[in-house]
């Protein structure tokens, strides 16, 4: 059949999925499940593979913890964390990738490329902005969206409210934070994701941004009125960008029907083609993160939108283009124009007793008299044991939170050597 020869032989691109909330478990923020095996999960990767779908953007997803950063942070490592124990535990079928070169040989060999993302950075605030940025990156995320529904310290969420009890609500879009933020995701490469932003902070970052952009699962308002979807000019101002919409399965987004079909959502790829060209539009599923189609109940069943597409007369190039490769285009624009350079660390860490102790186990030339501890994207002041090759930091109190981020730098120009490694406390 010509739809599966084509979905099949292709590299199939999903931008947008919470499936790592059903990994973890809600009261410790610990991983319970594997998704190599068979689960009633949406995605699984049995499902991934039989559904053809190569490349999963895996998003660590926290709503905000109003007033309380630090345990923002510490929900969105928990959940990047189960990512990295997915990666463990299905070393052959499943590979965090860090850039497209590594997506395509990851898929090459036959593996998951999952590429980690973060959806509502709520840990993310003026003293800690610069160095957690980094942080998140030296750990793979390349893809982050500053807001969920809810406003933060970087700008306006669709819902103009804060988190808090009484949803106080906000204004003003981008904030001077936020412009500080999307100026460094730039320089790292991580690719900004627009969906969650209401009208006001998306148009303060396509102004802002000097690399295209990624809205990862939002619709047509044309088609389906909802705050969570982009408006005409919207989308014709991501087309001059250069960047991608990818388009949500989920049916609130797509219909008013109470019956949604994958006829449906492939509507509103119709919709963005005759718009905005076939090279801005992707796919951008939400799996395990809302309700599906009637017909494409989960990851399996991906190649229904390919032969839906085929059934509209689609040409191969262009299916090929909407089914991934938009996508891996815009993440590798967002990468190519980075300008922060990195080497790997070798390093171990140990908590105990309110002590963390870093030992390095490179044996090269190594200069301790030039490092910088960095905890939860705040610069410390450890002691530093030159001979032994280790730092040692004495927390004021032990940590109040499971998950906290850790690194160790050492250099001096442009290109420094960092472990980072997240801590479990």
């Amino acid at each position: 059949m010509k739809a599966k020869r084509i979905h099949y032989n292709s590299i199939v691109v999903d931008a947008h999925n919470d499936t790592m909330l059903k990994v973890i478990d809600d009261r410790t923020w610990l991983p319970k499940l594997d998704i190599g095996r068979p689960s009633n999960l949406h995605i699984d990767i049995p499902k991934l593979k039989e559904g053809g779908l190569d490349v999963a953007f895996f998003s660590s997803f926290t709503p905000g913890f109003y007033g309380d950063d630090t345990k923002s942070l510490s929900r969105t490592l928990a959940m990047i964390n189960a990512l990295h124990y997915t990666g463990q535990n299905n070393p052959i079928t499943f590979q965090i990738c860090t850039s497209v070169d590594e997506i395509y040989e990851a898929v090459n060999d036959n593996r998951i490329a999952a590429v980690a993302t973060i959806e509502g950075a709520y840990g993310i605030n003026e003293d800690n902005y610069l160095e957690l940025l980094r942080q998140f990156y030296d750990i793979g995320i390349r893809v982050i969206a500053p807001t969920w529904n809810y406003s933060n310290h970087m700008g306006e969420g669709t819902s103009r409210c804060y988190g808090d009890k009484e949803k106080t609500p906000s204004e003003g879009g981008l904030t001077e934070l936020g412009e500080k933020v999307v100026e460094e995701m730039n320089k790292l490469g991580i690719l900004i994701d627009l969906s969650h932003m209401a009208e006001s902070t998306f148009w303060d970052v396509i102004e802002k941004t000097k690399a295209p952009v990624l809205v990862s699962h939002s619709g047509v308002d044309r088609l389906k009125n909802h705050p969570r979807n982009l408006k005409d000019e919207q989308l014709l101002a991501l087309k001059v960008n250069g960047g991608v919409v990818g388009v949500p399965l989920y049916p609130d987004f797509l219909s008013d029907k109470k019956e949604v079909y994958v006829k449906d959502y492939v509507d509103h790829i119709d919709y963005l083609v005759d718009l905005i060209g076939v090279d801005h539009v992707g796919l951008g599923s939400d799996f395990d993160g809302a309700r599906m189609p009637i017909d494409l109940k989960d990851a399996s069943y991906f190649y229904r939108i390919t032969e839906e597409l085929v059934y509209r007369n689609y040409a191969d190039e262009d299916i090929r283009k909407i089914l991934g490769e938009n996508i891996l285009r815009v993440l590798g624009q967002a990468q190519d124009r980075a300008s922060y350079e990195i080497k790997k660390l070798k390093a171990s860490i140990k908590y105990k007793e309110d002590i963390i102790t870093l030992s390095i186990k490179d044996n090269g030339d190594i200069n301790l008299a030039n490092s910088r501890l960095i905890i939860d994207g705040i610069v410390q002041e450890p002691m530093v044991d030159i001979k032994n090759l280790s730092l040692y930091y004495e927390l004021d109190r032990e940590l109040d939170e499971k998950f906290h981020i850790l690194t160790l730098e050492i250099g001096k120009g442009k290109v420094k050597e960092r472990f980072t490694k997240i801590l479990i406390s």
